[in-house]
C-alpha cells in the first residue's frame, strides 16, 4: 500500500515537471528561431516481487537473496525452503532532464532587410558581454554605432569572429550570408555547424545557446534568407493537447493518492481496535 502511495504521489510530480516544460513550450510558441523542450517519463525503480512461499522442488530456483539468520532453518522444517518470483514491482516514475528540440521550423516572410533565417544546419554566432553564444534567432538590426546586433543589442559576428559594421545604403544579404551595402561586399555572417546540437550546445536564457564543444566546420551549413524568420518549431495545437493529458493524469493520481491514504489509516484503525 505504501509503495502504491509513492507510485502515485511521484506521478504528480512528474506531471508538474513536464507541465513546466509544455507552459514554456506554449509561452514561445510565437517566439522566432525558439526550440521546443521535449520531457521523457522513465521509470524511478523496480524491485522483484517474492509473494509466494512454496514447497521444495528442482524445478523451482532457489531465491539467492539475503534472508534473516533464522528464517532457512523455519523454512526448512516447513519444507517451504524456496521462494517464487512473481514479476518486478514499478515504484513510480521520474521525469528525464528537459530535451532541446533542435528540428526546422517554419520560414516567415518579413520583408525587413535587417531579418534573416538559416534554412538548414547552423547556428549565428554572436557575442554578449559575457561571451560568445549561437542563436538560431535572426531579428538583427543596426544600433547606434551601425554594428549589426540582435534584438537584445547582442553583436553578431562574421566568419573571422568578429563585429559586422554597415555602413548606410540598401543592404543585401546572400544565402551564404555575405552582406553588401550599394554593390560593395562589407562582411559575411557567421553561421557554425555542430555535430550533434543536443550533446554540443548548452541552452541558455533568451534562446541562445553556449558551445560545451567546439563548431564542426567540416558540417554543411544551411542557406541564409534576407526577409525571412525562422519560426519556433512548436505545434500549439498538439502542445494544447499534452496540457490536458497532463492534467487529467495528475487529478488522477491525486485521487489515488486520496484513496490510498483512506485505505491505510483504515489498515492503521483496525490493527489498533486488535
Amino acid at each position: 500500500m505504501i509503495k502504491g502511495l509513492y507510485a502515485s504521489a511521484s506521478g504528480m510530480l512528474a506531471g508538474m515537471n513536464r507541465q513546466v516544460a509544455l507552459s514554456h513550450n506554449v509561452s514561445n510558441a510565437d517566439t522566432p528561431g525558439f526550440k521546443q523542450l521535449l520531457v521523457t517519463m522513465n521509470d524511478y525503480m523496480q524491485t522483484a516481487a517474492y509473494p509466494q512461499l512454496v514447497q521444495s522442488s528442482p524445478l523451482i530456483p532457489v531465491y539467492t537473496g539475503n534472508l534473516p539468520p533464522v528464517l532457512p532453518d523455519y523454512l526448512e522444517r516447513l519444507g517451504l525452503n524456496r521462494l517464487r518470483k512473481q514479476g518486478d514491482l514499478g515504484l513510480g516514475v521520474e521525469t528525464s532532464s528537459p530535451i532541446v528540440d533542435f528540428s526546422q521550423g517554419a520560414l516567415q516572410t518579413t520583408n525587413i532587410m535587417t531579418d534573416v533565417a538559416l534554412d538548414g544546419e547552423g547556428f549565428f554566432h554572436v557575442r554578449t558581454p559575457d561571451g560568445d553564444y549561437y542563436t538560431r534567432d535572426g531579428r538583427f538590426g543596426r544600433d547606434a554605432t551601425g554594428q549589426l546586433v540582435t534584438s537584445q543589442g547582442y553583436l553578431v559576428l562574421d566568419v573571422n569572429n568578429q563585429p559586422i559594421t554597415v555602413p548606410e545604403g540598401e543592404m543585401v544579404i546572400g544565402t551564404d550570408g555575405t552582406i553588401t551595402v550599394n554593390g560593395a561586399n562589407v562582411a559575411q555572417i557567421g553561421v557554425v555547424a555542430f555535430a550533434d546540437p543536443r550533446t554540443d550546445l548548452l541552452r541558455e536564457n533568451n534562446g541562445l545557446y553556449s558551445a560545451i564543444n567546439a563548431p564542426d566546420a567540416t558540417i554543411p551549413v544551411g542557406q541564409v534568407h534576407q526577409g525571412f524568420l525562422e519560426m519556433s518549431n512548436v505545434n500549439a495545437a498538439q502542445v494544447m493537447t499534452q496540457l490536458i493529458s497532463v492534467t487529467r493524469s495528475y487529478e488522477a493520481n491525486q485521487q489515488l493518492v486520496r484513496v490510498q491514504d483512506d485505505l491505510l489509516g483504515r489498515a492503521i484503525g483496525s490493527l489498533g481496535k486488535g
